[in-house]
C-alpha cells in the first residue's frame, strides 16, 4: 500500500526525462490546470518544474509557456494559471460587445451575399485582441530563457500550422544541444518563443484570425498535427504526461427506427474542433503503444537509423472522467447574450450540440468546475502519478497508462493495453 504522504521527487536521480504535453482545447484547457494543480501539491513546496520538456498546442501552448516562464517554482506558475482560468470571462478572450458582434455578423453576411469583398473580407468570426492584451500583461517571455539557462527546464515547444507551406511547425526554445528536425509535413524550428507564436498557435480557423510569423501566416497548431507527441519525443522525452480535454466514451447511436436529425452548422463546427484538437492524440497514442510493444519483444529494445533512435517512450494520459459537454450545458447561461444569439443562429445551443459551446465557454463557472474536475481526477490516481513522474517501474507492456483504448474503433485491437476505468459519456 502506497503511503498517503508520498511525493514526487523533484530532481530525482533517475535517468528519465519527463515531458508534459498539453493539447489544444479552447476553454477546456482549464481541465489541464486542475490536473497540474494536483501535481504541484504532490511536489515539495518550493520545487522547480518536474518536467524537463514542455510542449503545447493552442490553449495548451499558453499553459506550457506560462509554466516555462515560472519553471524555478512550479507551484507559482500553477497559481498564476489558476488565477487567470478561475476568473475567465469571454470578454478576456474576444470582443463580446453587441456592436462588435453585430458588425461582424453583418460583415460576414455581406461577404457571402456579394461573393466576396476582396481585401475587405472578414478575417475571422471573433476579434481576439483582448486575449492578446491579457497574454502580453501576464507572461514574461524573457523568463523562458532564464529557466533554460538555469537548468530548470531543457526546452519548451509551441506548435502552429503554416498556411503556405502546409506544414506543422513546432517552434522550440531550448538547450543548445537540441537539434531541429524535419519529417513529412512537420518540422521543429528553433526560435525564441514570444507572443506572436502563442497567438498563431491558438488561431482556430474561421473563429480567430491567422497570425504572420516571418514570411508565412499560421493558424491553430492542431491543424496538421497528426503526431502531437512528436515534439516532446524529438526534444528528448523518455516519459510523457499527457493531459487531454475529452472524455473518450463513444456516444450511443440514435435508437433504431428513429429519424436522424440533420446536423446543424453549430454541430458540424463542434465536430470539426473536437476532431482537430483530440483525434490526432488518440492515433498517436495508438502508434506509440504499437512501437513500445514491438520493442518490448526484442532482445535489444533500441533501433538506430538515419532518422535517429527508435526507443520505448512511456506515457501517462489524464482525461476528464466526466462528459465536458454536460458540464458546459450547466453553464450556458453565463455566456454573453450576443455570443449566445450568434451561436444560436448556427444551431449550436441545443442540448445535444454542446461541443462547440464547450470550446468557447470562457466563463468562470465552467472553467472553475473543470479545474476542480482535473484536480479530483489527478488525486484519484495520485499513487500512479507519483510513481510515473518519479521514473519508477510501472506494469504495462505497451507503456501507456490511463488511456481508454479506442483502437477497436479505428483499427485492429490492442489486447496488451491496461487501461484506467473512467465514468461518463
Amino acid at each position: 500500500m502506497v503511503q498517503e504522504d508520498r511525493k514526487i521527487v523533484s530532481g530525482s536521480a533517475n535517468s528519465c526525462t519527463n515531458a508534459l504535453v498539453l493539447p489544444g482545447g479552447g476553454a477546456r484547457g482549464a481541465y489541464q490546470v486542475g490536473v497540474l494543480k494536483a501535481v504541484a501539491e504532490l511536489l515539495p513546496r518550493r520545487a522547480p518544474s518536474p518536467f524537463r520538456i514542455l510542449s503545447g498546442t493552442s490553449a495548451g501552448a499558453i499553459n506550457s509557456v506560462v509554466l516555462a516562464s515560472r519553471a524555478r517554482l512550479f507551484h507559482v506558475g500553477i497559481a498564476e494559471l489558476e488565477h487567470v482560468w478561475r476568473d475567465f470571462r469571454s470578454q478576456h478572450v474576444f470582443k463580446t460587445d453587441a456592436g462588435t458582434l453585430s458588425r461582424n455578423s453583418l460583415h460576414w453576411l455581406l461577404t457571402l451575399v456579394t461573393g466576396g469583398l476582396g481585401r475587405q473580407n472578414p478575417l475571422a468570426l471573433f476579434d481576439n485582441d483582448p486575449l492578446r492584451q491579457l497574454l502580453r500583461q501576464r507572461i514574461n517571455f524573457d523568463a523562458i530563457e532564464k529557466s533554460i539557462d538555469s537548468g530548470y527546464i531543457d526546452s519548451v515547444s509551441v506548435t502552429a500550422a503554416g498556411y503556405s507551406s502546409a506544414r506543422s511547425v513546432s517552434f522550440y526554445q531550448g538547450a543548445e544541444h537540441i537539434a531541429p528536425w524535419r519529417r513529412v509535413r512537420r518540422i521543429g524550428r528553433r526560435e525564441d518563443i514570444d507572443l506572436e507564436h502563442l497567438m498563431a498557435s491558438i488561431a482556430v480557423p474561421i473563429v480567430f484570425p491567422s497570425v504572420r510569423l516571418g514570411q508565412e501566416y499560421f493558424g491553430d497548431g492542431a491543424m496538421r498535427q497528426a503526431t502531437p507527441l512528436s515534439p516532446a519525443v524529438h526534444l528528448g522525452a523518455d516519459r510523457i504526461l499527457v493531459v487531454g480535454v475529452r472524455n473518450e466514451t463513444i456516444d450511443l447511436p440514435d435508437p433504431v427506427g428513429t429519424e436522424p436529425t440533420y446536423p446543424s452548422l453549430g454541430r458540424v463546427a463542434g465536430y470539426m474542433l473536437d476532431a482537430l484538437f483530440m483525434d490526432g492524440l488518440s492515433a498517436d497514442l495508438e502508434r506509440m503503444a504499437r512501437i513500445n510493444t514491438m520493442l518490448g519483444q526484442l532482445a535489444n529494445p533500441h533501433i538506430k537509423g538515419d532518422e535517429g533512435e527508435l526507443r520505448t517512450i512511456e506515457a501517462f494520459v489524464m482525461l476528464p472522467s466526466e462528459d465536458v459537454r454536460e458540464i458546459a450545458a450547466r453553464h450556458l447561461h453565463e455566456m454573453p447574450r450576443g455570443v449566445r444569439l450568434l451561436l444560436s443562429g448556427l444551431g449550436a445551443m441545443n442540448k445535444g450540440d454542446m461541443q462547440l459551446v464547450s470550446y468557447l465557454l470562457f466563463e468562470s463557472g465552467f472553467t472553475r468546475e473543470l479545474i476542480e474536475l482535473g484536480y479530483r481526477d489527478a488525486m484519484e490516481q495520485r499513487d500512479e502519478l507519483v510513481t510515473f513522474l518519479n521514473g519508477d517501474p510501472m506494469e504495462s507492456e505497451s507503456g501507456i497508462f490511463g488511456w481508454r483504448d479506442l483502437s477497436q474503433e479505428y483499427t485492429q485491437r490492442l489486447p496488451v493495453l491496461k487501461l484506467a476505468d473512467q465514468e461518463g459519456g
